[in-house]
């Protein structure tokens, strides 16, 4: 017998997209300083798009998912650096347009999102067992 917890699945959701959101952010920082990429360019910063998928009967959110990853379009950091490999004619590099503290930002409250929905599980765990055990007693 299975038993399914309301909201279990939207959880369950919205955890896999603070995860992927995570992911993404470490990509971003481990590739903060990449000068070159298969492209010929810096890096670019990706970000998570969510989008919220709505419940049919009542229009409320039922759950969020990731729509997609985008690359961030805003113009690369360009520094003054004649003796680096990627410095242009003119003695510029574009660096990737990553800001590491902006990535911090985002690991920290996906990671507080994905505790909040850990302890949100937790909790309707316990009230289905409490739910169980009464009919024992």
């Amino acid at each position: 017998m299975t038993i399914t917890l309301p909201g279990s699945e939207s959880t369950a959701a919205a955890m896999n997209a603070e995860r992927i959101r995570m992911e993404v952010a470490s990509q971003n920082i481990a590739n903060s300083r990449v000068t070159k990429t298969e492209s010929g360019e810096a890096y670019r910063r990706q970000q998570v798009v969510f989008e919220s998928l709505l419940q049919d009967s009542q229009n409320a959110i039922q759950s969020v998912q990731v729509a997609r990853i985008e690359e961030d379009k805003s113009p690369f950091k360009r520094v003054f650096d004649p003796e680096h490999p990627d410095a242009s004619a003119d003695g510029y590099v574009h660096y990737p347009n990553v800001d590491i503290n902006r990535e911090m930002v985002d690991l920290m409250m996906a990671s507080r999102a994905y505790e909040a929905n850990v302890a949100a599980m937790k909790f309707s765990r316990t009230m289905a067992n409490e739910a169980l055990s009464i009919g024992k007693k």
